[in-house]
């Protein structure tokens, strides 16, 4: 993990969300052991933040394989409460 690095650099906290529950996100934390580190894994079991972002991923691929739209994936830098870039992969 870099997280010298990135503190390093002044990053406080890594968010991770995904369009999950939070058991599921709770369970994925654990096996990554990320306690006590500056990750937080979230769920967006409803897509609210997705939506809210315009990450939606609901091509018709990922629809017949996976049921349901997801979160495109993407990185967001966020300074002092303002949004300074956002990444689409």
């Amino acid at each position: 993990m870099k997280e010298d690095e990135l503190k390093s650099q002044g990053v406080t906290d890594v968010l991770i969300y995904c369009v999950n529950d939070g058991a599921v996100m709770s369970a994925w934390a654990k096996d990554q052991g990320i306690e006590g580190s500056i990750l937080t894994f979230l769920g967006d079991p409803k897509s609210e933040l997705t939506r809210a972002l315009g990450r939606v991923l609901d091509a018709p691929g990922v629809m017949e394989v996976l049921g349901n739209p997801r979160c495109e994936r993407f990185s967001m830098l966020i300074e002092d409460a303002v949004v300074t870039s956002i990444n689409v992969a």
